[in-house]
């Protein structure tokens, strides 16, 4: 049994995980309700969170814990804030120290980059190495406030990122974007939500590197013409246009994650296709995906909405299906976590 451990940001969580059976509970903390007045994250209160939460949720795992046996904690080591993880850190070697058990650290987007096989794993659990190398090499995306990364999958299991961002993330743009309307954080479900009502072709709003072959992605660009489209914009016309103007914003960060998406598979040959991260709960997104999957012949795994966000059942799950990418605890060290990639 793995006991998965998360902490990089604003999730405490927790997760056990079965590797004959799947995941056998999760328990989670958000602190939506703490950060949403201020617009975004505070650190200091995202750390103090973790230390508040963290023996609340163990003491309601303790119940699935009875006649089971962990012989191994999964933490996440970054990226992510460092007095977050470093909160997830002392819980976990705590644990591994009472209960002498194996610790090992999980790196957050590599957990991401698992997370849509999760549900390949509960389908035949005793066949899922055979299972998974049949869709391998694997093209995923992983789309959050932090992170926008294309990556390939291969069939040893390293992994190779074929695209990332150069500036704001996916999630970030999202969020900054509903900022500049006037709605609450995290804004992205906000601008969905407005956008479900309104004309994606309204509004003709920039998509970098859309024309170039090189693989990158770029938002910080569409928030400042979003900035500059509203103060063009009367306060009496922007109420009747909020939907027009979301639904053509999203439109944008939508094409132009397809759009790199499309030119990755066009350069290369893969088996699979995948889609995760917070940003993986939005329906247009998943609708675009799903059709670039059937246009190519590819199956389309998508990571369940419980595990889209920061969540420890992706952590455990990661140290189960890839061992190896797994960092040894006595290699941790917090000045590193934050340079962390994919491998």
């Amino acid at each position: 049994m793995i006991l998965g451990i998360e902490s990089s940001c604003d999730e405490s969580a927790l997760a056990l995980f079965d590797e004959h059976s799947g995941l056998v509970g999760e328990w989670v903390h958000s602190q939506i309700s703490v950060h949403e007045n201020y617009g975004g994250i505070v650190p200091d209160l995202a750390s103090r969170e973790h230390l508040n939460k963290f023996p609340l949720l163990l003491e309601k795992m303790q119940s699935k814990l009875d006649g089971i046996d962990v012989n191994r904690i999964a933490v996440t080591c970054g990226p992510g804030l460092a007095g977050c993880l470093a909160m997830g850190l002392a819980f976990a070697k705590s644990l591994a120290l009472v209960w002498q058990v194996s610790l090992v650290g999980v790196n957050h987007l590599r957990g991401h980059a698992y997370s849509p096989f999760i549900s390949l794993h509960k389908s035949d659990p005793s066949k899922f190495d055979m299972n998974l190398q049949g869709y391998l090499p694997h093209l995923g995306l992983i789309v959050s406030g932090g992170n926008t990364i294309l990556f390939r999958l291969n069939k040893d299991y390293s992994m190779d990122i074929l695209a990332q961002t150069v500036d704001d993330a996916a999630g970030e743009a999202l969020d900054k974007g509903a900022k500049l309307l006037g709605m609450k954080y995290p804004g992205g479900p906000l601008i969905e939500e407005q956008a479900q009502q309104g004309n994606r072709k309204a509004f003709d709003f920039p998509r970098a590197y859309f024309t170039s072959e090189e693989l990158k992605f770029s938002f910080s660009g569409l928030k400042t013409s979003l900035r500059y489209h509203l103060e063009k914009t009367s306060d009496d016309n922007l109420e009747i246009l909020i939907p027009d103007i979301c639904a053509s914003y999203q439109e944008a960060i939508v094409k132009a994650l397809e759009r790199k998406t499309e030119q990755a598979l066009s350069f290369s040959s893969f088996a699979s296709m995948g889609l995760s991260g917070g940003v993986a709960n939005n329906l247009r997104l998943q609708e675009v995906f799903t059709i670039l999957a059937q246009r190519n012949n590819l199956p389309f795994f998508k990571a369940d909405r419980a595990h889209t966000g920061d969540n420890a059942a992706m952590i455990a799950f990661s140290s189960y299906a890839d061992p190896t990418g797994t960092i040894p605890a006595n290699n941790f060290d917090l000045s590193f976590y934050p340079s962390l990639t994919l491998n």
